[in-house]
């Protein structure tokens, strides 16, 4: 790589003119190209004199004269293009938002991560010398102790204009994603530079706002607590002028900043304005800088990319700095009841970065199961930890490409939205038949056989098809016979509504028998599978009331015996095979009285010492172990994160024999 970073810029508007003259002011940066749908559009040749103009920016994504882009199309565009980037080699600067979700930058991080290549959120404030400046008066406790932070955002448009990008639903319009973005990094900014820390998430976001017809916000606020005391007020707005001032309070003063994100001034200079006011006085600091206000951020990506680190460092947006801002845009737009259109299933047909779903292959290997006539993934997904279709998406796109077909639902989970989700999804990607769906129903307190039915119908509705491919009720009632719930359950599968084995979640052993024998004898469909816990490090305590293991020796011998497939839930129990569990650790009080003994700790040691041999984490063995059993063992993982995803997988590395298994028990 030369010692310039030769930029390209990926949507010429505005906002990249003045990037424009950033890079004019950098030392090691140079714009050598800007790509553009339309090479023919007037005034392009005079916005951006003398640059090398390409058509299209997959051309600009091709180019080998190219090292990294700048990305400044809408709001919509910022994931896609950040991925595709990554995937072309290209170091990437992203206007703010980096994307329309934490998710969203994540699967934007965890792309660049694996390219190896640069990826950073263009909040060009931050870079500033005047930010650098506050963050020292803060430090100094030249105000005391900071205590609140009030800082806004707010221009007014005029008139409601449906059509433009600051307003339009499908192009994530309003005043939270364009400029609520700012005042929401700042105070995490001050809330962290407060306690030495390079920022700070809160501990609590809550959020309001006036939403128009497109169901965008016109103005908009949200509080923001944090772990250390402080309080903080948000607001923005494209339909109220807001004074656009940061206030810092503290025990002793306070200190006042206009206008924070061009410090100042305007997009090409800023010289910088701080106010402190204490004991009735005001002490006025300028840092006086004439540089352009862009070339600072232009300037540390560049640095960034030559030094060949993969983020901005403080006080310019790391990784985990823009997906803590996210968040809390997150949250505040669920406060305010904002989806966007572009955010729906029937918008969203596509992958995150714009293209029909792949194939379902990958490292995830197929298997029979008893009593199913598709063939399943060797794991099963469960994802009832997400809350929006765009959010869940993006795990399922992968899983699915990765080899996985097999996805876990219950009537109970997230009040029904999994099952929604799961619906949603498979009815977007046309791929329900290929897929193995798991239903759950009759959870306590509702466990009778005449739940079973009606819970499955609303099952059914939600998760949009006429069937499911398992089937587990998801607790027992010993006060029950089990020929009731035999007979339920039969009746399902005579109806067509449960299409592959069926069983109990959390049942033990001795219950199963008594199923199977009652259902021989009278001429039902006998049970076939079971959803217990089972695991390396064997569970000694219920995590929940009502739950059962089958990782003891006993029901380990019970399932081989007859091949009744186990569909293991905490199947690498639940951080135990991770650095939070530890002889010496004992904060975490679920871990502790889960799975803390010596027999546990054994198997926990003998995984460290063959993880090291095999250059792999002790968790990766653990679900080895899940697989490597001598009956039908399909563990469900639960990823909420891309690199989870991609961590677990790598258990397929491993291959355990009988004889590893019988060590990594026993010894």
């Amino acid at each position: 790589m030369t010692s310039k970073i030769r930029w390209g810029i990926i949507g010429p508007g505005s906002i990249a003119k003045a990037f424009r003259g950033g890079l004019e002011g950098s030392e090691h940066g140079v714009l050598a190209a800007i790509a553009t749908r339309n090479p023919d559009r007037p005034g392009l040749s005079e916005d951006f004199p003398g640059i090398r103009i390409v058509k299209g920016y997959e051309a600009l994504l091709a180019d080998q004269d190219i090292d990294a882009v700048y990305i400044a199309v809408p709001h919509t565009g910022h994931a896609e293009w950040a991925i595709k980037a990554a995937r072309a080699g290209k170091h990437a600067l992203v206007e703010k938002p980096l994307a329309l979700s934490a998710h969203e930058a994540d699967a934007v991080f965890h792309t660049h991560r694996q390219a190896g290549t640069f990826a950073g959120e263009a909040f060009m404030y931050r870079l500033h010398p005047q930010t650098a400046k506050i963050i020292e008066l803060v430090r100094s406790g030249v105000i005391g102790d900071v205590r609140m932070i009030q800082s806004s955002f707010g221009f007014s448009m005029g008139k409601f204009q449906p059509q433009h990008r600051l307003f339009a639903s499908e192009l994530a319009g309003g005043g939270i994603m364009d400029v609520g973005c700012y005042p929401v990094s700042m105070v995490r900014l001050l809330a962290g530079a407060a306690t030495g820390r390079p920022f700070a998430d809160p501990v609590r976001v809550a959020g309001t706002a006036h939403l128009n017809a497109e169901g965008t916000d016109d103005w908009a606020a949200a509080m923001l607590t944090f772990e250390n005391g402080i309080v903080a007020q948000v607001s923005c707005a494209v339909m109220a002028n807001l004074d656009n001032v940061l206030r810092i309070h503290g025990a002793d003063g306070r200190i006042e900043v206009p206008d924070f994100w061009f410090a100042g001034g305007n997009r090409d200079q800023g010289l910088g304005r701080i106010d402190v006011i204490k004991n009735g006085q005001t002490e006025t600091i300028s840092v006086n800088e004439t540089a352009h206000v862009y070339s600072f951020e232009a300037e540390a990506a560049s640095l960034a990319i030559l030094e060949g680190r993969q983020e901005f460092g403080a006080p310019g947006m790391s990784w985990n700095d823009t997906l803590g801002n996210l968040r809390v845009l997150d949250k505040w737009r669920a406060d305010a009841g904002i989806e966007f259109s572009v955010e729906k299933p029937h918008v969203r047909t596509r992958t995150l970065d714009n293209r029909p779903l792949g194939a379902n292959s990958g490292i995830i290997p197929k298997r029979s199961i008893p009593g199913l006539s598709k063939q399943a993934s060797a794991v099963a997904l469960g994802f009832e930890d997400f809350h929006t279709f765009a959010s869940g998406a993006i795990l399922l796109d992968a899983f699915w490409e990765r080899g996985g077909n097999v996805f876990d639902t219950a009537y109970i989970y997230a009040g029904g939205y999994t099952e929604k989700l799961f619906g949603d999804w498979q009815k977007r990607s046309g791929v329900r038949e290929e897929t193995v769906l798991i239903g759950k129903g009759a959870h306590s307190p509702l466990v009778y056989p005449d739940v079973i039915g009606r819970q499955l119908t609303q099952s059914l509705d939600r998760l949009q098809t006429d069937y499911v491919d398992v089937y587990f009720m998801h607790r027992d009632n010993m006060d029950v016979p089990v020929g009731e719930f035999v007979d339920a359950m039969d009746a399902e599968v005579r109806a067509g509504r449960i299409r592959g084995p069926y069983g109990g979640s959390n049942w033990t052993k001795e219950r199963m028998d008594q199923a199977i024998d009652y259902a021989k004898a009278n001429g039902k469909t006998p049970p076939q599978a079971l959803s217990n816990n089972f695991a390396l490090a064997e569970m000694l305590d219920p995590i929940w009331d009502g739950c059962v293991t089958a990782a003891t020796p006993d029901f380990k011998q019970w399932l081989t015996d007859r091949q009744v497939t186990n569909f293991s839930w905490s199947s690498q129990a639940r951080g135990f095979f991770t650095d939070l569990a530890g002889r010496d650790k004992r904060d975490n009080d679920e871990l502790v009285r889960v799975w803390y003994n010596e027999q546990n700790f054994g198997r926990r040691d003998r995984a460290i010492e063959l993880a090291g041999k095999l250059g792999l984490s002790p968790i990766h063995v653990a679900l080895a172990y899940v697989l490597a059993q001598p009956f039908p063992s399909v563990p469900l993982i639960g990823p909420r994160r891309l690199m989870e995803l991609e961590d677990s997988l790598r258990a397929f590395e491993i291959q355990l024999t009988p004889e590893q298994v019988q060590w990594l028990e026993q010894g």
